[in-house]
């Protein structure tokens, strides 16, 4: 009789772990080529590898549900699961049931999701961006006035089919956490609190630890910046750089 060491099945085991992650990396890359070609496939094989935990913690480990996983990561952000602005995703994922049956909803939830705030052809989410891009650009501390009403009406105002269909208190607990991660942070001034209210707005509620977006966490963390003002200037100047090499794909007719 063959004996099979424990060592071997391991390595076996470690070797169509691997396979697969190559796999959802490929499709990632071919769902995502500009994202791709910004932060690099060694990027998005992190942001993989992180989803794949993800989903196996929401006990997905078919194939198909798991690329499903990874499609949602790439157009709604890593933390897609717990962000407020796609509770419908979340929702589905939360039923009762068999993963199969759980990711179908959460197909069909987005697909709704698409449908009423996407526009064709992305249109709203495109033109959202530009509102956000140029409010990012133009936002200056308004002295003590009312930062909430302020935030509140510039996300519904830049992105109204999303507010009609998430509601006000959807974009309240945008703001809510948003502020809460900035001073966090240490970034106390309003045009501080306002720039990761509005990337949590662009980037999903997750984006200041999402793999997808490395440059925010990056520039957070760098210890090199010692002044809150000097990190919300260079966060600031990263996000428009960001928004604008999109804006730019997007004006090209280039799919993002």
């Amino acid at each position: 009789m063959l004996a099979i060491r424990a060592e071997q099945v391991q390595a076996f085991e470690v070797s169509a772990r691997r396979a697969f992650e190559d796999e959802m990396t490929r499709h990632a890359a071919q769902f995502s080529p500009a994202l791709t070609a910004v932060i690099g496939e060694e990027q998005i094989r992190i942001a993989v590898r992180q989803i794949i935990a993800k989903a196996s913690h929401y006990g997905f480990t078919l194939r198909g549900p798991i690329r499903l996983f990874v499609e949602l990561m790439l157009m709604c952000g890593s933390s897609f699961a717990t962000d407020p602005q796609f509770a419908v995703i979340g929702e589905a994922l939360n039923l009762r049931g068999g993963e199969m049956g759980r990711a179908e909803a959460m197909q069909a939830a987005h697909s709704e999701y698409l449908e009423q705030v996407a526009g064709p052809g992305n249109a709203n989410v495109n033109a959202a961006l530009f509102a956000l891009a140029n409010f990012a650009r133009n936002f200056s501390d308004a002295g003590g006035s009312d930062l909430d009403r302020i935030l509140l009406s510039e996300l519904a105002r830049g992105f109204p089919q999303r507010a009609s269909y998430s509601g006000q208190a959807v974009l309240i607990e945008i703001i809510r956490q948003g502020r809460a991660e900035a001073r966090v942070r240490g970034m106390e001034s309003e045009r501080g609190q306002a720039l990761i209210v509005i990337m949590m707005s662009a980037f999903g509620h997750g984006c200041t630890v999402d793999p997808l977006y490395p440059w925010i966490s990056r520039t957070l963390s760098d210890p090199n910046i010692v002044d809150a003002k000097a990190r919300a200037d260079r966060l600031e100047r990263k996000a428009l750089t960001w928004l604008h090499q999109v804006l730019d794909r997007i004006s090209q007719g280039i799919p993002i």
